[in-house]
C-alpha cells in the first residue's frame, strides 16, 4: 500500500470516527498500527475533537490513596507480589487514611481512589478485616461527599455491598488482558472469569466501573482490539492503558520497557470507541513530564494524584514526583492551561456520574 492511499485510508476511518460511526475490528487493528508522526497527529486530533464533544475542556482529576502494600498474589509484573523482598512494606491506619483523603479533597480532587493489593490482613476470616476500612470509607463519605473508588482486588461480594452502602461509587480492579492464556503469565494462580464475574457483580449493585490494561508484556493488537472490545461489553464507565515497567525483584524485571507511543495511541483509539467515557492520563508512568502527552492523545483525567510527605507511594514508579510535590493540583494546572484545559469541579464531575448512571445504567 503506497503512503498516499494509506493516508487516505487514514483520513477515512478518522471521519467516521468524528462521525462516531463505530469502527470494524480491521479498522482499529489499522489505527493501532499507526506509526508516521503526522499520521499519528491526525489520530490525536480526532481524539481531542471527540472528548471535545462530551466534556469541552474539563479535566477531572483523582486523589489517590495507596493505603496497603501488602499483597497475597503472585502478580509476575507488580513490584508488590507477596514473595517480593526488595521493598519496605505499609499499611495505613484508619486515622492516616482519612488524613490524607481530607488532604485530597481540600486541594481540589473529583475523586478519592482507595486502593491496595490484595493484603491478607483485609482478606482473612471471610474478608472480616475489611470492617475498619468500610467505616473508614462511611467516615470520608460522610465529611466530605466526595465520590469514592474501591481499587481492592477481588472483594467478596457481601464486603462489596457493604462497600457501596457506605459511600463508594466506583469499583476498579484491572484485568490487565483479555487474553486468557498472556493472564495466566500474569496474575499467577489467580481465576480469570472469577475476575471478570466480580466487576459484572459489582455493576448490578449499581457501582460504576473501571476497566485498565497493560502494554508492553507480551500484548499484540489483536489482544488490544478484544480488550476494547470486552470493555464495551462489560459497559465499562472508565477505561485505562498504562505502560509496564519493570520492576526489580519480578520474574518480568528483565523485560523491555515499551516505547510510550503506543500508550498514546491507545489512549487516542480508546477515546474513538468509546468517546464519551472517562479515560485516565496516569502520573504513574511518567509523571508531571508526561502528562501533557497523554491529555494531547485524548484523555481526561488526572490519576495519581499523590500529596507529599503522606507516606504513600505509587504502583508503577513507587515513589516517583511525589515527595517534591510534582503529583499534586497545583503542579499539574500550569500543564492542562498550556494544553488548553482546566480543571472540572466538583460539581461537573457529579453530574457526569449522575448522567452516566442514568443513560447506561439505569441506576
Amino acid at each position: 500500500m503506497t503512503v498516499d492511499l494509506a493516508t487516505s485510508k487514514l483520513d477515512e476511518m478518522l471521519q467516521k470516527a468524528a462521525k462516531e460511526i463505530p469502527l470494524k475490528r480491521n479498522e482499529l487493528l489499522f489505527l493501532l498500527k499507526v506509526s508516521d508522526q503526522k499520521d499519528v497527529a491526525k489520530v490525536f486530533k480526532t481524539a481531542r475533537f471527540l472528548r471535545e464533544r462530551y466534556f469541552e475542556d474539563k479535566i477531572f482529576t483523582y486523589g489517590f490513596v495507596y493505603f496497603s502494600t501488602y499483597c497475597r498474589n503472585e502478580c509476575a509484573f507488580c513490584l508488590y507480589r507477596k514473595s517480593n523482598k526488595e521493598l519496605q512494606r505499609y499499611r495505613k491506619t484508619d486515622m492516616e487514611i482519612m488524613k490524607t483523603a481530607f488532604s485530597l479533597v481540600d486541594s481540589g480532587v473529583n475523586l478519592i481512589d482507595l486502593t491496595m493489593g490484595e493484603d491478607p490482613f483485609f482478606f482473612e476470616n471471610q474478608g472480616a478485616g475489611f470492617a475498619h476500612m468500610i467505616r473508614t470509607v462511611e467516615m470520608i463519605k460522610k465529611s466530605t461527599n466526595i465520590p469514592i473508588m474501591l481499587s481492592a482486588g477481588v472483594v467478596p461480594e457481601d464486603i462489596l455491598m457493604e462497600f457501596k452502602e457506605a459511600g463508594v461509587d466506583w469499583y476498579a480492579t484491572y484485568q490487565e488482558t483479555h487474553n486468557p492464556e498472556l493472564y495466566s503469565k500474569l496474575r499467577l494462580g489467580q481465576n480469570f472469569e472469577e475476575r471478570m464475574q466480580r466487576k459484572r457483580v459489582a455493576q448490578q449493585m449499581g457501582l460504576l466501573l473501571e476497566e485498565g490494561l497493560l502494554t508492553g508484556v507480551g500484548d499484540t493488537d489483536a489482544d488490544l482490539v478484544d480488550s476494547l472490545e470486552e470493555m464495551g461489553r462489560l459497559g465499562s464507565d472508565q477505561v485505562r492503558i498504562m505502560s509496564f515497567i519493570p520492576q526489580k525483584g519480578t520474574p518480568m524485571q528483565n523485560f523491555s520497557p515499551v516505547p510510550r507511543a503506543k500508550e498514546l495511541l491507545v489512549i487516542a483509539v480508546m477515546r474513538i470507541v468509546f468517546p464519551d467515557l472517562l479515560i485516565p492520563a496516569s502520573l504513574d508512568v511518567d509523571g508531571l513530564n508526561g502528562l501533557a502527552e497523554r491529555l494531547n492523545a485524548g484523555a481526561n483525567v488526572v490519576t495519581s494524584i499523590i500529596p507529599p510527605e503522606s507516606g504513600l507511594a505509587g504502583v508503577s514508579n513507587q515513589s516517583l514526583d511525589i515527595e517534591d510535590g510534582n503529583r499534586t493540583i497545583t503542579k499539574i494546572t500550569p500543564v492542562l492551561e498550556k494544553c488548553g484545559l482546566g480543571l472540572a469541579s466538583r460539581d461537573d464531575y457529579a453530574e457526569w456520574i449522575q448522567r452516566r448512571k442514568k443513560l447506561s445504567h439505569n441506576f
